[in-house]
């Protein structure tokens, strides 16, 4: 599936929001989560203990903040690869739904492993919508990178809300009586 890429993160001030960020991308189906910003050894953790509970191999590296350029022209350059950039200045997603190229790449699910989405932490570099083949909006007010990322991939896969992680620990079972959940030995389910 997907890439999200996470321009810019602060330990002091983002840590809460970038800890959401990778537990929506990794629920949602992406299977990778590249930072660049500063390195936190608490965040590795916390996905790591997500996986070895919840289940899934989700990855998370984190760059230094001043490789994003890199990052983007290296992944520019390689074949097949597309970015999109969430942004509440780009293209509405009921427009871009539409397109042929939104289109084709639900059809295809070999194009999403080629997929970067680019998500920001603080002040995206103006260069980043030039990289972007598509700058797209979840709305155009002003609103969290968690739920732009959270909105866009619902859209973008079909069963984005049903993911089931094999190697699970725990795992919710659906109730409108309270909280139910299943704890016991590892699950191997897909």
């Amino acid at each position: 599936m997907v890439t999200i890429f996470r321009i810019g993160h602060r330990i002091k001030r983002d840590s809460r929001t970038t800890t959401h960020l990778a537990l929506v991308a990794r629920s949602f189906g992406a299977t990778r989560m590249i930072i660049a910003g500063d390195e936190d050894k608490n965040l590795l953790k916390t996905v790591d203990k997500v996986n070895s509970e919840w289940g899934g191999d989700f990855q998370l590296e984190i760059i230094p903040y001043d490789e994003w350029k890199n990052f983007l022209e290296k992944w520019k350059s390689e074949k097949d690869n597309k970015i999109v950039h969430l942004t509440m200045y780009g293209e509405n997603i009921p427009i871009f739904e539409r397109s042929e190229d939104f289109i084709n790449l639900k059809k295809q699910p070999l194009n999403l492993s080629h997929l970067l989405i680019v998500v920001g932490g603080k002040k995206i570099p103006g260069k980043v919508f030039r990289y972007a083949d598509w700058n797209i909006a979840i709305t155009n007010q002003p609103h969290s990178e968690v739920s732009s990322l959270a909105v866009f991939l619902d859209h973008l896969t079909s069963d984005a809300l049903q993911i089931r992680f094999s190697n699970s620990l725990k795992q919710i079972i659906p109730s409108i009586e309270g909280k139910k959940r299943y704890i016991g030995e590892k699950k191997n389910e897909n």
